[in-house]
């Protein structure tokens, strides 16, 4: 049973700073030799992506519904084997959702420290503190860190009024510039953010200055057997779109794909790349078609490439953004609209609010794949679904499966490894 020092770092809601922190302390302890590797607790792509650039090494996801209990374990197990320390950002607040951050460290066993602002806050944030450390007995629980801390006297008056079994692990002082910025969707990309590296570093040394740069305790993680997966996708060459405009794409879903047996190419239509032509299927990720909608309504060259793949009738699968990018046009919240290719009937309208959010699973002959919908988008189609999601916890219905020739759509983001057979099915155009 392969052992690894391990924290899980969660808070009372969103917009504490844990993906700061969990930054922070992936880049200190990598600048001290140590071989990271950081984890997202729910359906995420951004904060994976900063992660990754601040641990040096993927980020893959775990949720104990889209995962699943036993691909969480082997997902930490494997990594327990290679790295000298593991961090899991939690989602939302500790005990937020079904399943929650707090019944994922429960489950695997792992500390909890918990990101608490100190905003506006004095003995205040002991009895939040409290709360967290007690609300659920058996919760393994590391201690506490205060953010947004206005002075030192400020600091001394929350670690006071703590009980003295919850450890007090440093703050973080209020108007330290190390917070990563936000856009619609989350955070925004790493690309994006010219100084991300310098942010990075600067949260390092901060780290550095608390109890956190110190290792947590050591956890040992239970091996699990998986299925063997069959080489279903033997012989097969899958084009993916990759590049700013469609790069919400989870590492596990591109490792199934190759256990599977394909080979994985990639181009960017937003750099006018076309689609290989000696590819057997092609896949249009989610991400920000519309952020770019105007240089990729211009980029003839890789919508053309797209539109022969399809006429050649092979398989195309296409999520969310991808989806949008296919369609007629984009119409923006102001009203702009941008034509896009056509190669789906009907029109994209971006709304100022999000029009879906929860997971979702889909039943389908090669049995049940779970993933997740949030996009700020509506789409308007004569297209009859060929299937619909249902949402994971009500049951209601979900986003729709939409089959147009050989092009496969939907606003789901599928998590692959719940169902290979299902991914398979996608890729050699007979998933329904």
């Amino acid at each position: 049973m392969p052992h690894c020092p391990a924290l899980l770092i969660s808070a009372p809601a969103s917009g504490a700073g844990k993906t700061t922190i969990t930054a922070g302390l992936a880049r200190y302890h990598r600048r001290n030799g140590l071989r990271v590797r950081v984890f997202k607790t729910g359906p995420d792509f951004l904060d994976p992506k900063l992660l990754a650039r601040a641990s040096g090494a993927p980020v893959y996801n775990l949720d104990l519904g889209m995962v699943g209990a036993d691909g969480c374990k082997a997902l930490l197990a494997q990594a327990a084997k290679e790295a000298d320390l593991i961090l899991i950002e939690g989602v939302m607040g500790l005990f937020d959702g079904t399943p929650s951050s707090a019944d994922l460290a429960q489950a695997l066993g792992v500390p909890v420290l918990a990101v608490i602002s100190g905003k506006s806050m004095a003995q205040t944030f002991a009895a939040v503190a409290f709360g967290l450390a007690r609300f659920r007995p058996g919760l393994p629980f590391y201690g506490v860190l205060a953010n947004h801390v206005a002075s030192a006297r400020h600091a001394e008056l929350l670690q006071q009024a703590l009980p003295a079994d919850i450890p007090w692990l440093g703050h973080i002082a209020t108007g330290v510039d190390m917070a990563l910025p936000e856009r619609h969707l989350g955070l925004q990309q790493p690309e994006d953010i010219a100084d991300l590296d310098a942010r990075l570093d600067l949260a390092a040394d901060i780290i550095g200055t608390t109890a956190l740069a110190q290792l947590p305790p050591s956890v040992a993680f239970a091996e699990v057997s998986t299925p063997a997966i069959p080489r279903l996708l033997a012989g097969q060459r899958i084009a993916i779109a990759r590049d700013e405009a469609f790069s919400f794409i989870y590492p596990a879903n591109l490792d199934l794909l190759e256990h599977l047996g394909a080979e994985l190419v990639f181009f960017s239509p937003l750099a006018d790349e076309p689609v290989p032509a000696d590819c057997d299927a092609a896949y249009l990720p989610g991400g920000y078609p519309e952020l770019h909608a105007p240089q990729l309504a211009r980029n003839t060259r890789s919508s053309d490439s797209l539109r022969n793949h399809v006429e050649h009738g092979k398989p195309l699968v296409a999520e969310c953004g991808g989806m949008l990018y296919l369609t007629e046009s984009i119409t923006q919240t102001d009203g702009r609209r941008t034509a896009q290719p056509g190669l789906l009937p009907g029109a994209a309208q971006m709304q100022k609010r999000f029009a879906a959010l929860g997971m979702q699973a889909l039943t389908t002959a090669q049995g049940t794949v779970r993933g997740h919908t949030f996009h700020y988008s509506t789409l308007t189609t004569p297209l009859i679904p060929m299937a619909q999601a249902q949402h994971a916890d009500t049951g209601k219905s979900g986003e729709a499966w939409y089959q147009h020739g050989p092009i496969t759509a939907t606003y789901m983001h599928a998590y692959w490894p719940s169902c290979p057979a299902f991914a398979a099915a996608l890729f050699l155009g007979k998933a329904f």
